[in-house]
């Protein structure tokens, strides 16, 4: 418990300071708002339901992206680094696209397939998708080429080294790309509901600034920032009991 509160005591001195800029005037409440009229405006959004219906649907969105992107990337990474064929088509596809500024492609979903969940869901596969695909093709590259050899001398099949040793040996890497993802698609998915979407909690964000109800703005943002901790909080928790047996 004490090292908890050590580890999250500089969020408490942040909120406090927050809290009196803003009362004694040093900063205006309508460039920032206090957290008690944040936190207020969090009661009321919830008691009226917009912020309950929002929230599930940018995470069904965000959740369905990543969950694809997590299945492809994941085989695409595994397969570049175990077949030469794969890697020889798909290499320079990776190094083009990677770069990319992954927002460049709202506007190409939004075209492509509307301002619903299924372009949000398309552009949050397309972001996520290369940071599980180098951490699923770096760690299985970086698999113990003693423990394939190994194997293969033992009679094991390709098929069967590949489920038995590569992909395990590939796990701590894969978990770290999916990770980078996981924040990825929070960035994604706020940035393209802010632009191009009818629901969601980006498109709530812009719906109360650009009504002036700025307390109800913050209040929307705090919450996106507690998802995306809590998400990787969990995440986190549940990759340390996946990589138990390496130790």
């Amino acid at each position: 418990m004490t090292a908890a509160f050590r580890r999250y005591l500089p969020l408490l001195i942040l909120a406090v300071v927050w809290e009196g800029i803003t009362r004694l005037g040093i900063v205006s409440a309508l460039a920032l708002p206090p957290l008690t009229r944040i936190a207020a405006a969090f009661v009321r959004l919830l008691q009226g339901g917009d912020l309950w219906t929002n929230a599930m649907a940018s995470l069904y969105r965000g959740g369905m992206g990543l969950l694809i992107a997590v299945a492809v990337g994941g085989s695409l990474g595994v397969g570049m680094a175990w077949w030469r064929p794969v890697r020889t088509m798909m290499s320079p596809i990776v190094e083009i696209f990677y770069p990319l500024p992954k927002s460049a492609l709202i506007p190409v979903t939004a075209l492509w397939l509307g301002f619903g969940n299924s372009s949000k869901i398309l552009l949050i596969f397309l972001g996520c998708m290369l940071p599980v695909t180098l951490g699923a093709f770096n760690g299985a590259r970086g698999s113990e080429q003693e423990l394939v050899w190994l194997s293969r001398s033992m009679g094991a099949s390709k098929l069967r080294t590949l489920i038995d040793v590569v992909i395990p040996s590939a796990l701590p890497e894969l978990l770290n790309g999916i990770r980078t993802a996981l924040a990825t698609a929070f960035v994604l998915l706020v940035s393209s509901e802010l632009i191009a979407a009818q629901s969601g909690l980006g498109y709530l964000i812009g719906f109360l600034g650009d009504g002036g109800n700025y307390d109800g703005m913050f209040a929307v943002v705090m919450l996106i920032s507690l998802l995306g901790f809590a998400a990787d909080r969990i995440y986190v928790a549940l990759m340390g009991k996946a990589l138990q047996w390496r130790e």
